[in-house]
């Protein structure tokens, strides 16, 4: 029997807001799946694991320079709107000013100090470009979580998972021909400005310029200051899939963070499934918890959290089962790997539930969820360098230690996810986990189907096999645990079609669509 939740005759509108939005984000995982792919063989193949792990190490510092300079308006900008009376064109301006001054103490910080992102290479080439990076991530974000406050999430869609991966991928390759050396950090400067333009254009055609609008440094301060449990939140969530990186770094040599960088793009393809909902999914439960309906924000946190842990525990299981044949795609040093690449997944799937818990938490218990995060980001680093110690003081090889902050992670993760969510249950006064048993039936058949597939050749694996995969995950998981409202997340409309073909030019009012 399904232990799905209650069938209504029909799906509530914030419902339907949900499954519109995973939608369309889910078009734009795929999307990105099929860009990222190139940008890792390419880096892989010419680059080496050696210049990709300088690569890895600089944009782990420019993407938490960028964390920091939005000062947690990237996810709080929807609460921001759904309280003000001020016209939200001047709201948003004000929350792009806040990350422009943020973004330009970064940028001159990093600019001064560039050892920061190369701290074990030379600095003799381009590398000063890179802190432009910074202004261009924020303002970014920022304009897209704009935009998805009145639920065009097709242009996030456009400029995260179409304009930025192909950027980069097409860069680094005719750059390899250009400067071997600085290829990959050019191409990723260039991926994060297009990215820029793609996000300015349809916001300025959704916002346009505030008419009347003046800085005003009072509100701009309270602003910044009462994002600040927010911010460290972000940064504490994007550091847990990043600490492990500047771990290796302080004990490996480049070629080993390389491998494993490789790894964790590959792992971090289903941690997009989250966030395809994370632009819907904060302004429907800003404005329930503005009406008092904390019943109805329960139900949305366990239902998308459904959909999140099926879908990443689907997708981790098609790409660990043939993980030798998916590490091997990149080259051939890239296979040791594996056992990396394994645990990473599976630190994937135990997050789900901490992440979808704090989409409501940064709005119902913001400074407590930053603790928790606080004491996950220590427990992660802590245990990643006992693991490394441990493992050396053994003897065990060197890729066999760097799976120390894999493992660690994933503890870190899965202790996060039952504190987050066990503080959401009591603060909603009901369940808001998504586990589901029938998940249990859909992996069991996905690993049947996997050792089938591991027997077949390297090249039928990964054109046959992930799909088998999937397919049998998706199959027995349709049968056994999907309702009638989580149907609704697979009925394809027109208007999400469009949106990824066209960016909305209304205005739609101040109010969210």
């Amino acid at each position: 029997m399904s232990t799905a939740d209650p069938v209504k005759p029909a799906p509530s509108a914030d419902l339907a807001a949900l499954a519109r939005g995973g939608r369309i984000n889910f078009m734009g995982f795929v999307l990105r799946l099929l860009a990222r792919l190139p940008f890792l063989f390419i880096a892989g193949r010419m680059y080496g694991a050696e210049q990709l792990g300088r690569f890895a190490y600089a944009v782990l510092i420019l993407e938490f320079a960028s964390q920091l300079a939005t000062l947690g308006l990237k996810r709080g900008l929807a609460q921001q709107l759904a309280r003000t009376d001020k016209p939200h064109a001047c709201v948003v301006w004000d929350a792009l000013l806040v990350a422009g001054i943020g973004s330009a103490v970064a940028m001159a910080i990093l600019a001064l100090f560039p050892q920061a992102m190369f701290p074990n290479s030379e600095i003799t080439g381009l590398e000063w470009m890179l802190p432009v990076t910074v202004f261009a991530l924020a303002w970014s974000d920022i304009s897209l979580a704009a935009l998805a406050y009145r639920h065009d999430v097709g242009a996030t869609v456009r400029a995260r998972a179409v304009v930025e991966p192909w950027t980069i991928s097409i860069a680094a390759f005719g750059w390899w021909f250009i400067s071997p050396r600085d290829g990959l950090i050019i191409a990723y400067a260039l991926s994060m400005v297009g990215a820029f333009f793609a996000s300015m254009i349809p916001f300025l055609k959704s916002y346009g310029l505030p008419h009347g609008w003046s800085p005003e440094p009072g509100p701009l301060w309270r602003m910044a200051r009462r994002n600040l449990p927010v911010a460290a939140a972000d940064a504490v969530e994007w550091g847990s899939r990043r600490i492990d990186i500047a771990v290796l770094g302080l004990f490996f040599a480049p070629a080993i963070v390389g491998i494993y960088y490789v790894a964790q793009q590959v792992a971090s393809l289903p941690s997009k499934l989250k966030t395809s909902f994370d632009p819907i999914l904060g302004p429907v439960i800003s404005r329930n918890l503005e009406a008092g309906d904390k019943a109805a924000v329960a139900k949305q946190v366990r239902q998308v959290g459904f959909w999140v842990i099926a879908a990443q525990g689907g997708v981790a299981l098609a790409l660990g089962i043939p993980g030798e044949g998916v590490m091997g795609l990149v080259g051939a040093s890239f296979v040791a790997g594996t056992a990396a690449l394994g645990f990473l997944l599976a630190a994937e799937v135990v997050a789900a539930t901490a992440a979808v818990s704090e989409a409501a938490l940064i709005y119902t218990a913001r400074h407590r969820n930053m603790v928790i995060s606080l004491m996950m980001i220590v427990l992660e680093a802590g245990l990643a360098v006992v693991l490394i110690l441990a493992m050396r003081k053994l003897g065990w090889p060197p890729m066999w230690q760097a799976t120390g902050p894999a493992i660690a992670l994933m503890i870190a993760l899965g202790f996060a996810a039952i504190v987050k969510s066990r503080l959401l249950r009591e603060i909603l006064g009901a369940r808001v986990s998504g586990w589901r048993w029938p998940l249990i039936w859909a992996a069991a058949a996905a690993m049947v189907v996997g050792q089938l597939v591991i027997l077949l050749p390297e090249w039928a694996e990964l054109i046959f096999g992930i799909p088998a995969i999937l397919g049998a995950f998706g199959a027995m998981l349709w049968i056994k645990g999907f309702g009638s409202e989580d149907r609704e997340l697979f009925k394809m409309r027109k208007a999400d079609i469009e949106q990824l073909e066209l960016p909305d030019p209304s205005t739609g009012g101040d109010a969210p669509r």
